[in-house]
């Protein structure tokens, strides 16, 4: 069985030096340091084009938002423009920098990923070859001016190796028929269901689960005790 995408190139392809005007635009504003002081090391910033409140310096990406173009998004035409080729909804969408040395660490994004119903797009607009992501053990460049999906889901890292900032364009899309179709056409791999319903619930775990909720004696408990049973014993019988 072929591996599950953990990350993939889209066909959409984008100029450069239109990307570099706006984002030289973009650097004039105040930028913020990542939120999560702990998942990274050296300067990790970020300003919204896409946020929450409206406001450029909202940098959450959190799902359980409406979402908004800010003011920055305005003086930066090309940038709108980048965004309306993607014909599906648009949640947070970021400016990301990486300081030169900087790394940030190993963690997942739980939900982040296509089978979740977000697919977290990447547009480099500042690279280098020594900026390499790591993808659960897997290392992979960027490059720029194309159009990369990432999986959150997995375990990932970046360190910048170069000499210069790192700055990428990030889109989380929601998908569509349009997006599941450019997906397709790219080589999209999905993801397996998890065997129990629950990632958290594997076949090291899952008798103990099935006796917790059988000790609640709860009726919704005991009715997932018997669903989690039947595919615990049913997978033994293959």
């Amino acid at each position: 069985m072929s591996e599950a995408t953990r990350w993939l190139r889209l066909p959409p392809v984008f100029e450069l030096a239109r990307l570099q005007a706006d984002l030289d635009t973009a650097l004039a504003s105040h930028w913020q340091a990542h939120y999560n002081d702990r998942a990274y090391r050296g300067g990790w910033t970020s300003i919204a084009l896409r946020s929450a409140s409206g406001g450029a310096g909202d940098i959450d990406a959190r799902e359980d938002a409406d979402f908004s173009d800010t003011g920055l998004l305005g003086c930066c035409p090309y940038f709108q423009e980048v965004l309306d080729s993607f014909d599906c909804e648009k949640k947070a969408v970021r400016l990301m920098a990486l300081a030169a040395g900087a790394e940030i660490k190993p963690h997942r994004d739980r939900g982040g990923s296509l089978e979740d119903g977000l697919a977290r797009l990447h547009i480099p607009i500042v690279t280098d070859p020594a900026v390499v992501f790591t993808l659960d053990g897997e290392d992979v460049h960027f490059g720029a001016g194309a159009t990369w999906y990432m999986n959150a889901n997995c375990l990932h890292a970046v360190r910048n190796g170069s000499a210069r900032e790192r700055v990428h364009l990030v889109l989380d899309c929601v998908p569509n028929a349009w997006l599941l179709a450019l997906f397709a056409r790219s080589g999209w791999r999905a993801a397996p269901a998890p065997k129990y319903g629950d990632p958290n619930i594997t076949d090291a775990n899952a008798a103990e689960v099935i006796a917790r909720l059988r000790a609640t004696a709860l009726p919704a408990a005991t009715a997932m005790a018997d669903r989690l049973e039947k595919v615990l014993f049913d997978g033994d019988k293959k």
